[in-house]
């Protein structure tokens, strides 16, 4: 076959192929093959050729051979990536990937046009493979192409846009390289932005923050882009917002984090991270109230911010409210899941307040939940802190032998430290060593001298160590004033003072203000309530007693205050009110059913309302749930008698004579 023979065949295969007759162009390739089995058109032809009659691998072999034999030639690159692009063809996008970077390379000098397109199909294969690197360098090829070809600003705008795109899911699998380059396409698309300020610049912003937000390392980044865009936008609360989060989530509250609080607070009074800052703040400066006030509040409104269940947390633990503590540590450790990082040192310090919390809870249960909250912190075994913990709880739990165990450990490897002397105090409070406690917790106060509970279980160790430091002021009272002075929230330290007035000083009045206080403090507290209702009772004030108890029943749930029920339906029924006295007592039997002086008091109250029937069932009961209520036996009989009863009056006074032979209304009866 003559060249001349041989360009005739490639014509004919080309033209074949126009046709769409692809076997007869194959005939035509494989003649010219025949003669000249290096021929770069006939390769191409076939690969052509093939792929139409759905034979890829061969159309692939073609087209490898034409690039062996001409690598810098175009026609075999595009065929190659024409057919890759099928959608029959699978698993080839790393080699496609690869043949378009060799198609950049042909075009780069030659038609811009046809690079820029392919560049655009290798940053979406890229993209679709998740490979953001690549993506973020190709395009930024892309960018550079067109600056060189001297693009207008706008355009350059909306392909850094284009790219910030291309790469916003980058950041949930945290690259360095990729997220450096996410971070500088926002940076040049704020610069190249048209309108400044506008909506869309301002919108461009936010996304920007919110991008700077996830990247813990780019702390002065964040503080920079925050500070410019709240001098293009003063009237925009978002910068200050992000601010905010990050000083809270960072822990730093440093002067500028605190100014930033107040700022935010200032500008809208109801962002959510502005409440939860002012709610730092509070707690930051001793107002605990005000703190979970502004925390709980701030919450409510955004759920970004899980450091701020901590903080509640930690607001909560000094009005000494244990159980909503605990429950806002809960809440803490689920908003920061599984964490890395800064969240990992957050949910470590969430599980130690935790247990923290349940300890001063003081029950077994609570002590059990404890030691399961230390056990999950992240190096636990060498925080002594954790350790002392660990002591109580197993203290709380009864489990003396391993609380004493630590407490032996920790004296000798950590001898300073004030948790390690108050463990062993503890120990020895409880099995009423009093004398070594009180060297235990001088020892602990020493180290930390601040710390209310370690004066308040000195002056209950004089308390019961002996009458004499029970009646030294220097002794009991004055560790109970301390306490009292050092954490002014803790109402069981007043109630001890009102135990030393009452019982020591005689004095009634200072006695009763101390209850009264303790009972505020904490509502829960029966033994300061009573104490101070007894006290008001027996100064002959009885409306501050009444006041007490108005307020207890007025907020309590059915089944519970059962003292304050008791002591106002007591109440009712001296002053002559036997119905306010039926409905008191009635609740106070709710929440205990089998208190028989209550039955008995009932049944009063029933008699002087002139229910003869309805009293006699709550004598009745009276007597059944303690048979050695004399007075309960013989009401009943009077009732009975009342009621014409005789026979059964009879029965019951003999029964009563049985055990008591003088008593006289038996007798009468």
């Amino acid at each position: 076959m003559s060249n001349k023979e041989v360009k005739a065949a490639l014509k004919s295969a080309r033209d074949a192929i126009r046709n769409k007759e692809y076997k007869e162009a194959l005939k035509h390739c494989k003649a010219v093959l025949k003669q000249e089995k290096n021929n770069y058109n006939a390769w191409v032809f076939i690969g052509l050729a093939a792929a139409e009659l759905e034979q890829p691998d061969q159309a692939k072999g073609a087209y490898k051979k034409a690039i062996e034999l001409e690598p810098n030639q175009l026609l075999a690159w595009q065929g190659l990536a024409n057919l890759y692009e099928k959608p029959n063809q699978t698993d080839v996008k790393g080699d496609l990937a690869d043949v378009y970077q060799k198609l950049l390379e042909l075009y780069e000098s030659g038609d811009k046009q046809k690079w820029c397109d392919v560049c655009n199909k290798l940053v979406e294969l890229y993209h679709q493979e998740k490979k953001y690197v690549e993506v973020a360098e190709t395009w930024q090829k892309l960018i550079r192409m067109k600056q060189e070809e001297g693009a207008e600003k706008a355009e350059l705008h909306q392909l850094w846009k284009k790219m910030i795109q291309l790469l916003k899911d980058s950041t949930r699998n945290q690259d360095n390289k990729t997220g450096q380059l996410l971070l500088t396409a926002f940076e040049h698309a704020l610069n190249s932005a048209d309108i400044v300020p506008g909506e869309d610049h301002q919108n461009l912003y936010k996304d920007f923050i919110q991008c700077l937000s996830k990247f813990p390392h780019e702390v002065a980044r964040l503080e920079k882009a925050c500070h410019d865009m709240m001098a293009l936008y003063p009237t925009m609360s978002y910068p200050l917002e992000v601010l905010c989060l990050h000083f809270v989530h960072s822990g730093t509250l440093s002067e500028k984090a605190l100014h930033c609080f107040t700022r935010l607070f200032e500008m809208d009074a109801s962002s959510g991270p502005g409440i939860i800052g002012f709610g730092i703040k509070c707690l930051k400066e001793k107002k605990y109230k005000e703190a979970v006030k502004s925390l709980t509040e701030g919450l409510q409104k955004t759920n970004q911010c899980p450091v701020a269940w901590y903080y509640l947390a930690e607001a909560q633990m000094k009005i000494h409210e244990h159980r909503n503590a605990v429950l806002s540590c809960n809440q803490a450790l689920e908003a920061l899941g599984t964490p890395e990082g800064p969240n990992l040192q957050w949910k470590n310090l969430a599980l130690q307040l935790k247990a923290e919390t349940l300890i001063k809870i003081a029950d077994a249960d609570a002590a059990e939940e404890a030691i399961k909250a230390l056990e999950q912190i992240v190096d636990a075994s060498s925080d002594p802190m954790v350790s002392a913990l660990r002591g109580q709880a197993y203290l709380n739990k009864g489990l003396m032998d391993q609380a004493s165990k630590i407490s032996q450990e920790l004296l000798l490897s950590h001898p300073d430290l004030a948790e390690a002397h108050a463990l062993e105090g503890f120990i020895h409070y409880s099995q009423k060593n009093y004398e070594q406690a009180e060297k235990s917790f001088l020892n602990a106060i020493e180290k930390k001298a601040g710390t209310a509970e370690y004066h308040q279980y000195l002056g209950l160790t004089y308390w019961f160590m002996s009458d004499e430091t029970k009646k030294d002021k220097g002794k009991a009272l004055t560790q109970f004033l301390k306490a009292a002075k050092l954490d002014s929230y803790l109402g069981s330290a007043f109630c001890y003072l009102g135990n030393y007035y009452r019982d020591v000083a005689g004095d009634k009045s200072r006695a009763r203000g101390c209850y009264k206080k303790a009972f505020e403090l904490d509502e829960t507290d029966e033994e300061s309530g009573t104490a101070a209702v007894n006290l008001s009772v027996e100064l002959g004030d009885m409306d501050a007693a009444l006041s007490i108890l108005n307020e207890v029943t007025g907020k309590a749930r059915p089944g519970t205050a059962k003292w304050a029920w008791l002591h106002r339906g007591l109440y009712y029924l001296r002053t002559g009110q036997p119905s306010q006295a039926v409905a008191d007592l009635q609740a106070a039997l709710r929440a205990d059913p089998k208190d028989s002086n209550c039955w008995e008091s009932l049944g009063e109250a029933y008699l002087n309302r002139g229910s003869y029937s309805t009293a006699l069932k709550s004598f009745r009961k009276a007597s059944e749930l303690n048979p050695g209520l004399v007075y309960s036996i013989y009401r009943a009989a009077a009732l009975e008698q009342i009621l014409g009863k005789y026979e059964n009056a009879i029965a019951t006074y003999q029964q009563i004579l049985k055990k008591t032979e003088n008593y006289v209304p038996a007798l009468k009866g």
